[in-house]
């Protein structure tokens, strides 16, 4: 994917920022948040909610099209850059014509082909940067696909907004972060600018600021951060907003390291290690190799005898095992738990090819 890089961090590393109200609520609402902002922090683009997709009924669901008459009020006003979220055709439509500069879609729509392809086809033939927000659900695919139909559509400044992902159960975040995604996102679309929103991952502001130095460490581009004047009392999502002053403080503690390696005794330092960590790698696919040739083995003797594949208390007592051992290297428990599901996966899929000859 070809990229300007309107959405790059900036030449002293800082990263491009994206702020605003979750929700525009009033023009003297937005203005006040804009200027404060415009005061404190290197502002890139202003950010605010004009519709916005709740989960139930009855609730906010955001200004509408006066709210867009605002943010063109303060655009003007500050001199700023704006940016909304677009769900249909009709959202584009008065989204260009209020001179929004940059176009993002939500997480609620990517997960939804049906409605990218609509913004998509609302979009031939326009010249506007457009952001894309991961689906609500960890699926790449969606997300590669969302990116895809948009760049089919003509659009030539496309950017990746992280937000993390919903997932059943407790957790310490709003959306869970699953780093992972975004980081094989980055290793398929090289080019591609991807930003993180902090807001949406841990819903509530105290995480904002490890999330930001956690996104910054692995190159993220920028941020997407919200921001109200009094966020105890914004109409929306007051639990993880944060005030321009707070914004400041955070921006400023964040530490911004670079990715390239000026000392030559370091980057030979960091070249040994590599070498080391590829021949480790290498033995470790080589003795998995080794794995998987006895499991076929162990399959043809199930296959001969009618031995069902799965040996539940085989499995148990191997998971068991492990979670010690690994306990004892000090590897995590859910890393332990993830490599011996995928080996196990993989050992069940050799085993039904043997069970199927």
């Amino acid at each position: 994917m070809e990229s300007k890089s309107l959405f790059k961090r900036h030449l002293d590393h800082s990263p491009f920022l994206i702020s605003g109200p979750c929700s525009a609520e009033t023009p003297e609402q937005l203005l006040k948040i804009a200027t404060d902002l415009t005061n404190n922090v290197k502002l890139d683009v202003l950010r605010a909610g004009i519709w916005k997709p709740r989960t139930r009924p009855n609730s906010f669901e955001g200004i509408g099209e006066d709210a867009l008459k605002w943010l063109l009020e303060t655009k003007k006003e500050l001199s700023l850059n704006t940016t909304v979220e677009v769900a249909n055709s009709k959202h584009v439509e008065l989204a260009l014509k209020h001179e929004v500069d940059i176009l993002w879609i939500g997480a609620r729509s990517t997960v939804n082909p049906f409605s990218v392809q609509e913004i998509a086809d609302a979009l031939k033939g326009v010249d506007i940067p457009v952001m894309i927000k991961n689906p609500i659900n960890p699926d790449l695919q969606l997300w590669i696909g969302a990116i895809e139909r948009i760049e089919q559509a003509g659009i030539k400044e496309i950017a990746a907004i992280h937000r993390g992902f919903s997932a059943y159960g407790i957790s310490n975040y709003r959306n869970k972060p699953m780093w992972e995604i975004p980081i094989e996102l980055k290793r398929i679309y090289r080019d591609l600018p991807i930003l993180c929103d902090p807001s949406h991952i841990g819903g509530n502001r105290d995480l904002i600021q490890p999330i930001s130095q956690k996104a910054l460490d692995l190159t993220f581009d920028g941020l997407m951060i919200e921001s109200h004047h009094d966020p105890d009392h914004a109409w929306s999502d007051a639990q993880q907003q944060i005030t321009p002053f707070v914004l400041k403080s955070i921006l400023n503690d964040l530490v911004i390291r670079s990715s390239k390696i000026h000392n030559d005794e370091v980057l030979l330092k960091f070249q040994e290690l590599r070498l080391k960590i590829d021949s480790l790698d290498e033995s470790i696919l080589e003795r998995i190799g080794q794995r998987m040739d006895l499991i076929e083995s162990l399959g043809e003797i199930k296959r001969e005898k009618q031995i069902p594949i799965l040996q539940v208390e085989r499995w148990n007592s191997i998971v068991n095992s492990y979670n010690e051992i690994g306990a004892d290297l000090k590897l995590s428990e859910k890393f332990i738990s993830e490599f011996l599901n995928a080996i196990h996966t993989e050992s069940i899929r050799k085993q039904t090819i043997v069970m199927n000859r």
